[in-house]
């Protein structure tokens, strides 16, 4: 069986419960809601014109600044930094004539799971992609009844992305440290972090304290001149030699 042969067949079983179905670089993805997410993984499963029995990933995805890029990457240039067309991201400071806001843009289709399946009958593989309908509180059906090896990517994608999975047995933490408030993945997280850990010498343990580090996003590198490396001596003229001839003064 052929990729263009397995989307064929994917639209002909499943019908408009296909949000959407397309082929590029010769690999199949398909869409589906979270109420139809449990009946399609278990045909996709189960029936002989596909059996993908193998979940080899589960992704997590967030579509906060989808699609909002500076930069040209579809062609490449000579040319460096003036590939950025639009100040477009975090980075840029806004100019003083645009509305400054402290509210984020929201948008309906936010948080996503990413479904990774290999049948190994047809050696094929397939991308299944699900939409969580509430960014506030993103919940997905778990699929660990189809695929017993979901739990820990489940996990994952709940610790880093915040993404709920409901019907998991045991969704906690996998990766984040113990009491973490957030979760790392969001775009809306700092990237030093809130808290940091020392070892406190009076307490005698490890504590957690606010993150004491200086961001250095757009500061201008300052070279003291103090610190540069000191000027090599020039060497000393060597002196000239007396002939030792045998005779003493």
């Amino acid at each position: 069986m052929q990729t263009q042969e397995l989307l064929d067949r994917l639209q002909e079983r499943f019908g408009d419960t296909l949000q959407d179905a397309v082929l590029a670089t010769d690999e199949v993805t398909i869409e589906v809601a979270p109420a139809d997410l449990l009946a399609t993984c278990t045909a996709l499963h189960d029936e002989k014109d596909f059996r993908f029995v193998q979940l080899t990933d589960i992704c997590g995805v967030d579509y906060l600044s989808w699609g909002e890029d500076e930069w040209k990457t579809e062609q490449s240039s000579s040319t460096g930094f003036s590939r950025g067309v639009n100040a477009a991201t975090a980075g840029r400071l806004p100019g003083l004539e645009d509305e400054l806001s402290t509210e984020i843009p929201q948008q309906d289709r936010r948080f996503a799971a990413v479904y990774h399946l290999l049948s190994l009958f047809h050696n094929l593989r397939l991308r299944v992609r699900v939409f969580a309908p509430d960014e506030q509180l993103p919940v997905i059906p778990s699929v660990i009844s189809v695929w017993n090896n979901a739990d820990w990517y489940e996990r994952e994608a709940f610790d880093l992305y915040g993404i709920l999975f409901e019907g998991h047995p045991d969704l906690r933490r996998i990766l984040s440290d113990y009491g973490f408030i957030g979760h790392p993945f969001r775009k809306d997280f700092p990237l030093t972090g809130n808290v940091e850990v020392i070892y406190d010498p009076e307490k005698g343990r490890v504590v957690y304290q606010p993150v004491s580090i200086e961001p250095r996003v757009l500061v201008p590198k300052v070279i003291r001149t103090h610190c540069a490396e000191p000027e090599t001596p020039e060497p000393d003229e060597p002196v000239a030699e007396t002939p030792d001839n045998g005779e003493q003064e």
